[in-house]
């Protein structure tokens, strides 16, 4: 006769499921962002990959340079497409606005789409004018 634990709510280790919901490109990479102690779980700091995480657990990690905080809305049975894996979570994550494009501060004038590049005579006449900005600064 088998017995099964009291808790049959399902689970999965944390390593394995940042990999089925896409998070690393290897369960190799997962496990040492992990064993590095800078995954937390329901904000208590996570150093063993062999964690087990459910659906409704918050997850908080850094990926490129962004920080993840996502809420597990299913465990998964695959590591399958990339829609199939943003159906196992929710991103709580503030959005943030689109980066903006640093205005351009350089005394470069601006040129026409298409004009082609400059000839011999137009870069000595930009010469001549960074020169003559210069004197007058």
């Amino acid at each position: 006769m088998t017995t099964q634990p009291a808790n049959t709510e399902d689970t999965i280790r944390v390593d394995r499921w940042l990999w089925f919901a896409r998070f690393f490109k290897s369960r190799n990479l997962a496990t040492k962002l992990v064993q590095s102690k800078k995954v937390r779980l329901n904000s208590v700091i996570l150093a063993k990959p062999s964690v087990s995480v459910r659906a409704g657990d918050i997850l908080t990690f850094p990926q490129a340079k962004n920080i993840r905080v996502i809420k597990i809305l299913s465990i998964g049975e695959r590591r399958g497409p990339a829609p199939e894996a943003q159906a196992l979570y929710e991103d709580l994550a503030p959005p943030e606005d689109a980066p903006k494009k640093p205005e351009s501060s350089s005394t470069t004038p601006k040129r026409e789409k298409g004009a082609g590049r400059p000839t011999k005579a137009d870069r000595r006449a930009l010469d001549k004018f960074r020169q003559d900005a210069d004197i007058q600064d």
